[in-house]
């Protein structure tokens, strides 16, 4: 592989190239790609901030209170985390992990636009995603599905079954929104084959999946839980509590369509919009064969050819765009949390802040409109002339056609800024 195939291999597969990557995946990207998904996550900077039923209870008490101060404070968490994460991003020693981190939080999207998940977004990325991006596919569903942040954004927190002895109470009744998108969003696929009864039988399997408002994390309250048996996808599902959940999780998790759905969408983000299907059935056969693997699945995605056909097939979000400059400039990433957050607001995608359960485009065209392009260039300019004052890197990730223009630019601001508004960063 030449230098382009390097260039291409460390934005398609991780966050962009730093000047160590340069060196370190030029002679071999595929068995660099290959190596750093055996490594430990090196995103740096997550470890000192607070557990989720800490958070939980903090927020919780909050807005029993009206406590504006205390709000306040949690606010300020999110925003310190926020940042925290977008250095990580230019930061981390293990980017292809960091690529995978992204794309799984995305796919199990939490998102701030509900204000009671501004403390526990971070936890949610940090405890449910993080850990299992080489793991199980099942693992990590079952983290998600158990995680405060999952339950109260999709509010089966408050759902309670109809025939529970708290239902025949109160009269409240069942949510369906966590079991629509487990089926919808998160493993199966809108065309996967379920039924609306489906999904009110996942529905009432999951009551009682709630969040402990003292203690903080997640409890199951048999008094919300239906009693009786359940019947989801055709399968008899018998009255067993808490386990109920967790055996219709596993039968989603190894599922054919939720290997499909899976497949599509790693396809989409790593190779093209509209994914060859050659690979997408190939990955998913993996999927099924390595029992959801994904350190197998992503492995096999790497040796394909098709994520190496197609060079800067995808146009980068914001946080993709923002982390490959930072990454791209040593010293870039020591900027104010303020700064680093809102920019990423400025250009239409604040830190978990997706607009649905479904997360953020993962199609060219919702980067590329005119206004949202305006917005880039016009922070690129900004960056190029802030820059600038460092000199032009010598090993700048650009490639030749870009070089070229560069050398006809009038000053270092104006050369930077004609690199920053390249295919070669706007594209992976």
């Amino acid at each position: 592989m030449d230098r382009d195939d390097a260039l291409t291999a460390l934005s398609r597969f991780g966050m962009g190239a730093s000047t160590d990557e340069r060196n370190s995946a030029a002679a071999d990207p595929r068995g660099w790609m290959l190596e750093q998904l055996g490594r430990p996550d090196g995103a740096p900077g997550l470890g000192d901030f607070p557990p989720s039923a800490g958070q939980l209870v903090r927020v919780l008490e909050a807005r029993k209170d009206k406590d504006t101060g205390a709000r306040k404070q949690l606010h300020q968490d999110y925003l310190a985390e926020a940042a925290a994460r977008t250095r990580a991003g230019a930061l981390t020693t293990t980017p292809v992990r960091e690529r995978l981190v992204r794309f799984w939080s995305n796919h199990f999207t939490v998102s701030v636009q509900r204000p009671v998940l501004f403390p526990l977004a971070g936890s949610f990325e940090r405890e449910a995603i993080r850990p299992y991006v080489t793991g199980r596919f099942a693992d990590m569903l079952k983290a998600v599905a158990r995680h405060p942040a999952m339950l109260l954004y999709l509010d089966n927190a408050q759902s309670v079954g109809p025939e529970s002895a708290a239902g025949q109470r109160r009269g409240k009744g069942l949510n369906e929104n966590l079991a629509r998108e487990l089926m919808e969003l998160h493993t199966l696929g809108v065309d996967g084959g379920y039924s609306q009864a489906d999904v009110e039988q996942l529905a009432r399997v999951l009551t009682g999946w709630t969040v402990d408002r003292r203690e903080g994390g997640f409890r199951f309250a048999p008094r919300l839980h239906e009693p009786g048996p359940k019947l989801v996808l055709a399968t008899a599902i018998t009255d067993d509590g808490e386990a109920e959940g967790d055996r219709v999780l596993d039968m989603l998790a190894h599922h054919p369509a939720t290997a499909r759905h899976v497949a599509t969408k790693l396809a989409r983000h790593f190779v093209a919009d509209d994914p060859p299907p050659d690979l997408v059935e190939a990955l998913a056969r993996h999927f099924l064969d390595n029992g959801g693997d994904l350190h197998a699945v992503t492995a096999e995605l790497v040796r394909r050819p098709e994520p190496w056909a197609r060079p800067r097939a995808k146009m980068r979000s914001p946080d993709d765009y923002l982390c490959a400059v930072l990454r791209g400039f040593d010293g870039a990433a020591d900027l104010p949390d303020k700064a680093l957050v809102g920019t990423l607001s400025v250009m239409g995608q604040a830190p978990w802040s997706a607009p649905s359960p479904a997360g953020w485009p993962d199609r060219s065209e919702a980067w590329a409109a005119p206004e949202s392009l305006m917005l880039r260039l016009e922070w690129a300019r900004k960056a190029a002339h802030q820059l600038a004052r460092r000199g032009v890197p010598d090993d700048l990730p650009v490639g030749a056609a870009t070089r070229a223009l560069m050398a006809e630019a009038g000053n270092r601001a104006e050369a930077l800024f004609l690199a920053l508004a390249s295919p070669d960063f706007q594209r992976r």
